[in-house]
């Protein structure tokens, strides 16, 4: 079935945040990423609300033709005082940082409906947030597995800035994702 990709508001955003958290924990309620209920309500409660609010954010949604949710990708302007780029960016060398932070684009989320993962709908979603950015830069980070999202990333042009970062020390590693916006349009 045919999915429309749409770009929403912030305001939007949170008026769909149930549909966007039923999307999410289905997608990354299972490994690797394993999703707890706790995680998901993190999420919903926290983490999307504020991050609506933040410079540059931009949500893209997909429906499928009587509405239904099936997928989501969201990101904003990157910069020092925000928790992952203050993370991310004690991890990274000096020169690394220099040339991808700050005022890059954060590729936040991307979440599709297991039952409509592997049809293009994240690519679709994925090239939507991206296009027309006024960012030079953006950056994501994802698990370190080999996941179809992965592959994804790199077969549309991210680059492995970092790879076996750790968010917190019990936690799984991540690869730090660059994509050089200015030389893909």
């Amino acid at each position: 079935m045919k999915t429309s990709i749409a770009t929403i508001g912030a305001e939007r955003t949170r008026e769909l945040a149930p549909e966007i958290g039923r999307v999410y924990k289905a997608a990354f309620g299972v490994p690797p990423n394993s999703a707890t209920d706790e995680e998901v309500a993190l999420f919903l409660d926290r983490g999307l609300p504020r991050h609506s609010y933040r410079a540059g954010f931009r949500c893209c949604v997909a429906t499928l033709p009587g509405g239904e949710l099936v997928g989501f990708a969201y990101g904003y302007t990157g910069e020092f005082g925000q928790y992952w780029t203050d993370k991310v960016a004690g991890g990274l060398d000096d020169a690394t940082v220099e040339a991808w932070m700050p005022g890059h684009f954060e590729f936040v989320e991307l979440a599709v409906s297991p039952e409509y993962q592997g049809r293009g709908v994240g690519g679709n979603l994925h090239d939507a947030l991206l296009e027309g950015l006024p960012h030079s830069r953006a950056m994501l980070s994802t698990v370190e597995a080999d996941t179809p999202a992965r592959r994804m990333y790199l077969r549309r042009g991210w680059v492995e800035l970092l790879r076996g970062f750790r968010f917190s020390p019990d936690g799984p590693p991540f690869v730090i994702m660059g994509l050089d916006l200015a030389q893909r349009s």
